[in-house]
């Protein structure tokens, strides 16, 4: 058992008999009440957030998650299929992968983590920068060279981001997945 300030942004803790990712945790000390720690928390099970607040002496129950190498195979409406290196396959719901779908492409060969609570995937976790391939962006203008000059690029899944003016239809750009920017052009 952990105490509440004990815990980050990105633990797991089992509070009712359910898991709960925390997303934010604040400690705050105010004059002559007692330490708190205000908390963003979201059911791994349901989706469900919630905002709650533990005095900073409460004991939590941690939960430590399995986590297992794993790549995208194939979509099977409304499924995405995941595949890990024993040729298990894991199938994983849209709303699983909230933050990953800009993303994912058929042909993708980038080997993600797929996080489990049981035996269910909760989430999939792509590597921190990805390597995909501009499908369509505006020309780019002449003259205009002052400071940080971005366009709008669509990728080859559909998604779309701000890329450097330099970029042409064809280029291969390495975006960070955490952010969903663009870092630089890559050589094919």
């Amino acid at each position: 058992m952990k105490t509440a300030q004990e815990f980050r942004a990105g633990q797991v803790a089992n509070i009712n008999g359910s898991p709960w990712v925390i997303q934010k945790a604040e400690f705050n000390k105010s004059g002559r009440n007692a330490a708190v720690v205000k908390m963003k928390l979201k059911n791994l099970l349901t989706g469900a957030g919630t905002e709650t607040v533990y005095r900073a002496d409460d004991k939590l129950e941690p939960i430590i998650l399995d986590r297992k190498e794993v790549t995208y195979s194939y979509f099977a409406d409304p499924l995405y299929v995941f595949m890990d290196g024993e040729f298990n396959q894991y199938e994983i719901e849209k709303a699983d992968l909230e933050g990953v779908m800009a993303f994912i492409e058929d042909g993708m060969t980038d080997v993600c983590e797929a996080v489990f609570y049981g035996e269910k995937v909760i989430s999939v976790e792509l590597p921190t920068t990805i390597v995909r391939q501009i499908a369509y962006t505006e020309p780019a203008v002449r003259g205009d060279t002052s400071g940080k000059v971005m366009k709008t690029a669509r990728l080859n899944n559909g998604a779309e981001l701000q890329v450097s003016a330099f970029c042409e239809i064809g280029d291969f750009i390495e975006i960070d997945t955490r952010t969903s920017e663009y870092k630089s052009r890559v050589k094919a």
